[in-house]
């Protein structure tokens, strides 16, 4: 088909498609009447003219749309060019809910306007306001759940400058941009869910709803209906009208998938089906869903010794750690402990500071409730001391069973003079910056990268410390 054609086609389907319309809207309105760009009428259906007293339709035709209709609005919208979507039109019988458009040219310009008269009675409209107002309802709820839905972690909550940290942000940050499986993998209280929804914030569907579901705090016998939903009815004490499973709230977004190696083997295979055919059924029903979500899975468990055991399908397991991503303990990124305290500190709004002695017992200590647990030994300390400088006596006191670390520790670096936690801090920040830049010829952007920080955050913390 040529181009010529091509137009031809287009006009006529248009034209036809535009005939449609109006039939439509005449047939089902109480009346309609078409005016051109000098406000006169051009065309009025019967049933409009017997409302205005009029023998027929043909005796308007050509008459000021104001001697048919009194008090007609359809000269000011030829004049403005916008329409006015519900209004109320006084007639010789009783009034109508009306709604008045222009008409425009290919060009754009207001050639007419058209007029049709929706009910004739305002009881009419109750149905529909009352189905207005449910769909309102409706979309607000449905906002709500999307906005309680969202991540409220990213990369940046992810603290620490070490070795290990900054190559699983690396990771995670490649992960991110990928639509393949995720699985996070890593003792309790280590960070795994917040690198999930960090990953979720940095990808194609960070717009869309991040949902959590941890196999280990479900029952069993209500996790698969957790999972992938009920019909109505679908069970003794179910919903009647059904529910919706978090599959089916995921989609377009992120599912993760916490402790999964607690998840039963029959539910292990219905997850299989989802991340091989994209689809589930929901219980006691036939309906297949197509499913579009992005999986990220978690777990504690050491999944390898789960699958000898017989506890964990291996089909599924290679079907996950397409992405694997080790989030190490913190008793192996003690360097990270200043920075942490520091943010956790600073989260908990707590005018407490930790003085070197502090410092010293916190990294001697083995965090097997890891970042959860540190959380947890500085909050209580910082309720329990009466000043506002924690001393390695007020973290004794929080931590109650300390754990040594097995490994010998180097002792921190002897200060200069006597320094506050933040100056300690500051010294430390500045050696680390000052040696990343030197290791990459003085490039900021190539710094910032080996820091796992933005550039513009890179240079504001520079120019904070003084760095040239």
């Amino acid at each position: 088909m040529n181009t010529t054609e091509s137009l031809k086609d287009y006009q006529r389907v248009r034209t036809l498609a535009i005939r449609s319309l109006f039939e439509i809207i005449e047939q089902s309105s109480e009346g309609t009447v078409i005016v051109d760009r000098d406000a006169n009428i051009v065309w009025m259906n019967e049933r409009y003219a017997r409302r205005f007293g009029l023998d027929s339709a043909a005796g308007a035709i050509g008459k000021p749309c104001e001697s048919v209709i009194p008090g007609s609005l359809l000269r000011e919208v030829v004049r403005t060019g916008r329409p006015i979507l519900l209004d109320m039109q006084d007639t010789p019988k009783e009034p109508l809910v009306v709604m008045r458009l222009p008409i425009h040219d290919d060009a754009g310009a207001v050639i007419g306007a058209i007029g049709f008269a929706l009910f004739d009675e305002l009881r009419t409209l109750s149905p529909m306001l009352k189905r207005y107002l449910s769909m309102q309802e409706e979309l607000a709820s449905t906002r709500s759940l999307l906005r309680a839905r969202q991540t409220k972690y990213n990369f940046a909550h992810f603290i620490g400058t070490s070795a290990a940290s900054l190559e699983v942000k690396r990771r995670a940050r490649r992960s991110a941009s990928a639509e393949s499986p995720v699985l996070l993998l890593g003792e309790t209280g280590s960070g795994k869910e917040l690198l999930a929804q960090a990953i979720h914030g940095a990808s194609p569907r960070a717009h869309k709803a991040f949902v959590s579901i941890n196999s280990a705090a479900i029952p069993e016998a209500l996790l698969e209906a957790e999972f992938f939903g009920t019909a109505p009815g679908a069970f003794t004490g179910a919903d009647r009208k059904g529910r919706t499973g978090k599959l089916q709230i995921a989609q377009g977004g992120t599912l993760f998938l916490d402790e999964i190696g607690d998840m039963p083997l029959p539910l292990q295979s219905k997850l299989l089906r989802v991340l091989q055919e994209k689809e589930f059924e929901p219980v006691g029903s036939n309906d297949v869903i197509q499913s579009d979500v992005r999986v990220i899975a978690a777990t504690s468990t050491d999944l390898e010794a789960a699958i000898k055991r017989g506890e964990f399908r291996a089909d599924l397991y290679y079907r996950l750690n397409v992405l694997p991503i080790q989030v190490p303990p913190l008793r192996e990124r003690l360097d990270d402990l200043p920075a942490l305290s520091e943010a956790i500190l600073e989260e908990l709004r707590s005018q407490h500071e930790l003085n070197r002695e502090a410092l010293e017992l916190l990294c001697q200590h083995a965090w097997p409730g890891n970042i959860r647990e540190l959380r947890n030994v500085l909050e209580r300390a910082a309720l329990l001391s009466d000043d506002l400088m924690l001393t390695a006596d007020d973290i004794r006191a929080a931590i109650g069973t300390f754990t040594p670390v097995e490994r010998a520790l180097a002792p921190l670096a002897e200060p200069i003079t006597s320094e506050t936690f933040s100056q300690a801090r500051e010294r430390f920040d500045r050696h680390l910056i000052q040696s990343t830049l030197a290791q990459c010829g003085g490039k900021v952007i190539e710094a910032a990268e080996r820091l796992g920080l933005g550039r513009s955050t890179l240079y504001k913390k520079m120019i904070a410390l003084g760095i040239a």
